[in-house]
């Protein structure tokens, strides 16, 4: 146990990046209210510092400035110094990323912001050197000293910015969604498009699983085979790259290349979740084998690295660990140099060095090399005339090797905070698993999940905490705890048909009515009005990484509106597609999970109900088989979900319904499947 004496007020935070920060000589404060007053109180500028613990920069800017004593002792003397998590406080981060972003166009972490005494922000910056930051923080100084009145009236028009960019009218005209709206939106992204090596035409290069969901579930729906061949282009790219991790598993956050090569080697939950789900969601409608590896050994990774004995998962792996001058390196831990490679592989050096490229073109800097693969098992074994079992037994006996040699070297950090999104994304991912290859361990695994959120992160009041760690949840949920979490138990019960999961989901989808939701917009706020307001009050509508949590939603209802025959969940879901159709069209990345919504209004959508005894050999075929404009529903007995009413049978029957309108009963998957309209 450390002895040092805490400089700041961070040790007694849960979040391993605020206690990063503990020992640093500027006098950081946690963000509450009480510390905020303090500024007020004291008339002083207040910084606002934001980061997160996988963040290489954010190490880089503590090392430079915040651990420098004459950078504390100007910082201390004149500003109220805030240090925020942005996983743990993303209503925080969004409204001053959206503030960088008006200042300077441009966005990222570390996030420092400037902020009058009230919050309105100023000034902003992500790195910054310890010159330039000496530099910048002393002119704030003389400026708000000397010409307060600027300042004002520069912050006064700046969150007046903020606040109307949050703005989302409702359209009174009647929804219509075209067909049309789709194929501009597709053509338009295709611009934008690497068919070559997959992902966008530039770099750096992020994964964006939702991207790709949208563009899969189009290109199947009305036969695109361009497109198709370019979603798998890009996942097979994503798999062979060094952005995914070809000796341990599991995904980094992004490539810095156009190649998918050298990623910014921090693991995030978020991306690892959304992954299993797109790779099996892939798999189910290619078969293709190199997607199953890609789900088990990152799910292998998740359940190593990322889990623990309550079922609940941690938030990430940071991209730095001690190299052998035990000096913070980013990457320290993934990357090998040519001689220990010969060294620990001996005669197999020469085929493996083909294999993973350990050549110019797997070459990164300083001599390291990351592993990055350029073709197929296939293709590889017929090269070098290997038959293709005898190759993947060398793989597995090179990766095992390497493994257990890494395990020897400094791992890198873990962030043990839990956040109920991210793990609901994960908790998804392995549902989607479970349904595509019916392991029962990836289902064992999601029901772990699932009922740590529902025993520790839910209260009585069908509230959710957003964070966990050591027994204690202390912050109240956003909207995006919501809406992943009800997706993720829809898609269990339609795993399972528990109903329990789907009147939980309804549950949460009133709250967020009770407690989120705007009815002269019908949209929904980021945070709930049991929290204390910000300068500005978001409504959270653009797809990135991560789905918007209103995108979300609006999927959330229309299914819900389905399965509880309830009129009023799918005209919101209806209206919220109407409100932002408009800006659709010229960015589809930006929106590609309303664009699934806008799928599922356009084309035929169906309701799956089976009931009857033995209902789980027909259930599992619409499971395991790509059908994106489904859902599923069963029982054995009588079942009060309005799908399922009066459809208790003893002989297994399958209903396919759609506008409330069901055919006659099939027995057989094969007659039912003949029923569906797959196309747009």
């Amino acid at each position: 146990m450390s002895q040092k004496k805490h400089s700041n007020l961070l040790a007694s935070e849960t979040s391993p990046y605020l206690l990063q920060h503990a020992e640093n000589p500027v006098f950081w404060k946690p963000w509450q209210d009480t510390h905020l007053q303090a500024a007020d109180k004291e008339n002083k500028l207040i910084i606002i510092s934001i980061g997160y613990a996988a963040c290489h920069w954010c190490h880089v800017m503590e090392k430079e400035c915040f651990e420098n004593k004459e950078v504390a002792e100007i910082m201390n003397r004149n500003f109220i110094n805030i240090k925020v998590d942005r996983e743990e406080r993303p209503d925080v981060d969004q409204i001053y990323m959206q503030a960088l972003q008006f200042m300077t166009g441009k966005g990222g972490w570390p996030l420092n912001i400037v902020a009058l005494p009230d919050g309105r922000p100023i000034w902003g910056a992500t790195f910054v050197s310890k010159e330039n930051w000496i530099e910048s923080l002393q002119q704030l100084i003389e400026v708000y000293k000397n010409s307060p009145e600027r300042v004002y009236e520069y912050a006064e028009q700046l969150t007046e910015g903020i606040q109307e960019a949050n703005l989302i009218d409702i359209k009174e005209s009647s929804p219509e969604f075209s067909r049309k709206t789709l194929k501009k939106t597709v053509e338009n992204w295709k611009k934008h498009m690497d068919f070559n090596l997959g992902g966008k035409k530039s770099a750096p290069k992020f994964p964006l699983p939702n991207n790709y969901q949208f563009l899969m579930r189009y290109a199947f729906q009305t036969e695109d085979k361009e497109l198709m061949n370019y979603i798998e282009t890009s996942l097979n790219h994503i798999a062979f790259g060094g952005i995914f991790d070809q000796i341990g598993g599991g995904f980094s956050r992004y490539s810095v290349d156009t190649k998918w090569h050298v990623p910014h080697f921090e693991k995030m939950l978020y991306d690892n979740g959304q992954l299993v789900s797109l790779y099996s969601e892939a798999f189910s409608l290619t078969k293709n084998s190199l997607y199953k590896e890609v789900i088990y050994e990152t799910t292998k990774f998740i359940e190593r690295e990322l889990m623990n004995d309550e079922g609940a998962f941690y938030s990430s792996l940071d991209a730095d660990s001690l190299n052998d001058e035990n000096i913070l390196e980013e990457g320290a831990f993934y990357v090998w140099k040519k001689e220990e490679l010969k060294v620990l592989l001996g005669e197999e050096s020469t085929l493996f060095e083909d294999y993973y490229n350990v050549n110019n073109y797997g070459l990164w800097e300083k001599e390291h090399f990351v592993l990055i693969r350029k073709e197929s098992d296939e293709s590889f074994s017929k090269k070098h005339s290997i038959p293709i079992s005898d190759l993947k037994m060398k793989v597995q006996n090179w990766k095992s090797m390497l493994f257990h040699e890494r395990e020897k070297r400094n791992k890198p950090r873990l962030d043990d905070k839990t956040l109920t999104s991210w793990n609901a994304l994960m908790l998804k991912g392995y549902v989607d698993a479970h349904k595509v290859f019916q392991d029962e361990h990836f289902l064992e695994i999601a029901k772990k999940n699932a009922n740590f959120i529902l025993n520790k992160q839910l209260d009585e009041n069908a509230k959710l905490f957003h964070n966990y760690k050591n027994g204690k949840s202390s912050i109240n949920g956003y909207l995006e705890d919501y809406a992943t979490v009800i997706d993720a138990f829809i898609s269990l019960y339609e795993a399972t048909f528990e109903e329990k999961w789907l009147l939980e989901a309804k549950k949460l989808t009133d709250y967020t009515f009770d407690h989120f939701y705007n009815s002269k917009n019908k949209m929904f706020y980021f945070t709930s009005d049991l929290d204390k307001d910000l300068i500005s009050k978001k409504i959270e509508i653009e797809d990135n990484v991560i789905p918007s949590s209103n995108s979300m939603m609006a999927n959330n209802l229309f299914k819900l509106g389905l399965f509880f025959s309830n009129a009023h969940y799918s005209e919101v879901s209806k209206q919220m597609l109407h409100n932002i159709q408009d800006q659709i069209e010229t960015y589809g990345s930006g929106f590609s999970n309303w664009l699934i919504l806008m799928c599922n209004f356009i084309g035929e959508f169906y309701e799956i109900a089976i009931s009857g005894k033995d209902i789980t050999e027909i259930s599992t075929k619409f499971r395991k088989k790509y059908i994106p404009n489904i859902i599923l529903a069963g029982n054995t007995k009588s079942s009060e979900i309005p799908l399922l009413k009066s459809r208790e049978s003893i002989d297994t029957k399958v209903y396919i319904c759609k506008n409330k309108n069901c055919n006659l009963p099939q027995t057989d998957f094969l007659k039912s499947i003949n029923d569906i309209n797959f196309k747009l």
